[in-house]
């Protein structure tokens, strides 16, 4: 399993769910916003405000924070530009790490950052991309097929891969071909739980249970920052090492 993913999972078990739902709330918010703003106000046109609105309905969002979200993207009521920034640096345990946020300050953030990766034994600044692609990823709940329908139905969308699991489905496509396949594969089976470009490790490191402790408890501390929307991360984790984190 790639990081990113061991990551979530293992995160998701932990305490502080009440603090992490506000979190989460907030930051589909912030996406709401600048993708109303980045394109057409009618999701049927606007892919990005799309996915995000999804998201807002799978986290059970209020109709009046959507909407709000959507209003300061015209001004109303705020006057917050957010802009968007990816940071990319090495964690603990030489880790490669992609930070991608959305921020009305970017030096706060830069700075903020900064020093949590210097205070981790880490370093914001050198450039990791080349040990990730870029991918749009979408993901469907493990209910509405089985693996090989999926797969099947993948392909002939022009999927480049798949990974179907307990968990659910996961459709990897060319950046460009990802609001083509959503749109084939939601014709079929439904709305997608989520469709957006993501950061893919190509290159991954394998962490012992000290290793992968700092790392995930360093990523947990980037991934709690206001500003922050995402956090990819290229290292692999064992079952028996997850096993025990996990417990």
């Amino acid at each position: 399993m790639a990081g990113h993913s061991q990551f979530k999972n293992i995160m998701h078990r932990k305490g502080g769910q009440d603090a992490k739902r506000a979190r989460a709330f907030a930051r589909i918010g912030r996406e709401i916003t600048v993708a109303a703003k980045s394109g057409m106000p009618d999701p049927a046109h606007n892919p990005r405000l799309r996915s995000a609105l999804v998201a807002a309905r799978l986290a059970n969002m209020t109709k009046d924070a959507v909407d709000r979200a959507i209003k300061k993207a015209s001004g109303a009521g705020s006057g917050v530009d957010y802009v968007e920034v990816r940071y990319e640096g090495r964690g603990p345990a030489g880790v490669a790490l992609i930070v991608e946020a959305l921020t009305d300050n970017r030096n706060r953030t830069a700075s903020d950052l900064r020093s949590m990766f210097s205070k981790h034994g880490g370093a914001m600044g050198e450039t990791v991309a080349f040990q990730f692609d870029r991918v749009g990823a979408v993901r469907f709940a493990a209910d509405v097929a089985d693996a090989d329908t999926m797969l099947e139905a993948a392909i002939d969308a022009g999927a480049q891969d798949v990974a179907s699991t307990a968990e659910g489905h996961e459709i990897l496509t060319a950046p460009e071909d990802l609001n083509t396949v959503r749109d084939a594969l939601e014709t079929r089976f439904g709305e997608a739980q989520a469709a957006r470009l993501e950061w893919k490790p190509n290159l991954t490191v394998e962490l012992d249970e000290e290793g992968a402790a700092a790392v995930l408890k360093f990523i947990d501390l980037v991934d709690d920052h206001d500003d922050v929307q995402q956090v990819y991360a290229n290292f692999e984790v064992s079952d028996a090492v997850l096993a025990k984190l996990s417990g």
